[in-house]
């Protein structure tokens, strides 16, 4: 309980009033999950002093797992603890060598049958500073492999929430373009927003650097284009249907080899990462993925439309007209690709309908312009156009756009005609009254009666074309 409630004189105290031939059983006990004293007091820096005293008495505390497989060093790891895991990484050194230490830098969980490495498990609790040492100190540990085959950067490359905020650098430049003392506590906070940003990129550049996994797929650079999958050419694909359904049971094994951290980093759009990988490994940028998806079709069907800019103005226009004409393993085109919505993208749920529908007719337009004339005329395999996906999959969209267009004209005509009713009974209530024997308004010589009857017109006039424009949504 000391331990967990971060009392270090009080775990210290309690240590020294330990008779020295105490039996070291007896400090192995673990609570309801296996943890140890040791792994309550590797979550906690002020506890260093605690965990020496601890392994002095006890040894085998060191490498002691709970139920969960963790030892004191994983659970430093995962609360991000550098004074302590450091301590316990040179504790381990001076008491394994070779592959007993590296295995220490593995764990199995058996509830899950999960595999994993101390670096793997710094990234996914986002404790990108301790990974980046772990990175420096234990290269090889880059290129290791968790149980569902997934490297580090691999890993790094789905983490949207840490490099989906492209908008960070931006800020800070606004920020630094200002030196008053009004904006200094928001300048704070910014730097250390951008300083948090720093460490999973600077992290990012060194995988990159070291893992190879990106070239997993350098072989399965895909062929086809736009014009393979014409009509005339579709019974010449069904009859190799036969031969392409054994080869299928061959890929289905290298699996792993599909999810390339180029195209993780797409499909989570992970912007920096995508630039890193292209920068250093231009040849990646055709590389596919087990559906024979290229990184633009990735892009377009997840909707990560600043990873298609990317794209689009740094590629030289070779390369890119060359992505622009590859379709995948059923013909699809990216064309295709903008009707073929990822059911697990990531959309704005508070826009409307009609704002959703809209961007989806503006993307299709916007790919198409980029696509040769006879794209929209081309078939994939199930014999579909673009086009014709594209309707069938928005049509319920659609419907609901036209159900939130009336609504809106509807509750917005009646705010409307309010307005004109209001404005129209202004016009004869004439501020100030009339002279009673000319019948001219007495205020109408005062600039302020000239300002009221010009807003009054225009208020009349707007409120009218409303009730127009909304009566004309409903009919």
């Amino acid at each position: 309980m000391a331990s967990y409630t971060e009392q270090a004189e009080l775990v210290l105290h309690l240590l020294r009033e330990l008779p020295e031939n105490n039996d070291p059983s007896k400090m192995m006990g673990g609570n309801d999950v296996g943890n140890t004293i040791l792994h309550e007091a590797a979550t906690s820096s002020k506890l260093v002093d605690a965990a020496r005293e601890m392994l002095r008495r006890a040894p085998d505390l060191l490498t002691k797992e709970n139920k969960y497989g963790d030892t004191a060093l994983f659970l430093s790891v995962r609360y991000g603890n550098t004074v302590m895991f450091n301590f316990l990484q040179e504790e381990l050194k001076k008491n394994y060598r070779g592959k007993a230490l590296k295995n220490c830098y593995r764990k199995e969980d058996k509830t899950t049958n999960t595999t994993t490495t101390i670096l793997h498990e710094s990234i996914i609790a986002a404790q990108f500073n301790l990974a980046l040492q772990i990175a420096y100190k234990c290269g090889y540990l880059v290129r290791e492999e968790d149980s569902d085959g997934l490297t580090c950067l691999q890993h790094l490359s789905r983490d949207e929430t840490t490099f989906g905020n492209s908008g960070r650098k931006y800020l800070m430049h606004f920020i630094n373009s200002f030196s008053s003392s009004w904006i200094l506590p928001l300048s704070e906070a910014v730097r250390k927003e951008v300083k948090r940003y720093d460490s999973p990129l600077k992290l990012a550049k060194l995988l990159i650097e070291r893992d190879t996994s990106w070239k997993d797929t350098e072989q399965l650079v895909g062929d086809r284009e736009v014009g393979e999958a014409s009509s005339s050419s579709l019974q010449h694909e069904e009859e190799n249907s036969e031969e392409k359904s054994i080869d299928s049971n061959k890929s289905d094994t290298a699996t792993s080899k599909f999810q390339t951290p180029l195209l993780l980093a797409t499909q989570h759009g992970c912007v920096e990462i995508v630039k890193e990988i292209l920068a250093r490994y231009p040849q990646a940028v055709e590389h596919v993925d087990k559906n024979g998806s290229t990184i633009l079709h990735i892009a377009i069907q997840y909707r990560q439309i600043g990873i298609f800019d990317m794209l689009q103005n740094t590629m030289t226009t070779p390369i890119f007209k060359r992505l622009v004409r590859k379709c995948d393993n059923d013909s699809n085109s990216i064309l295709h690709m903008v009707a073929s919505k990822a059911e697990d993208c990531r959309t704005e749920d508070t826009q409307s309908p009609a704002l959703k529908l809209q961007k989806e007719l503006l993307l299709f337009e916007r790919v198409q312009s980029i696509c040769s004339a006879h794209f929209f005329r081309h078939i994939n395999k199930n014999k579909d156009t673009a086009e014709k996906i594209f309707a069938d999959k928005n049509h319920d969209l659609h419907e609901s756009a036209k159900d939130w267009f009336k609504r809106t004209a509807e509750n917005s005509s009646i705010v409307a005609v309010l307005i004109a009713t209001v404005a129209f009974a202004a016009a004869y209530t004439v501020p100030g009254g009339s002279d009673d024997k000319t019948g001219v308004p007495i205020l109408i010589k005062q600039p302020f009666f000239v300002l009221f009857t010009i807003t009054e017109v225009l208020s009349l006039t707007f409120a009218l074309t409303s009730v127009i424009l909304f009566l004309s949504i409903l009919t």
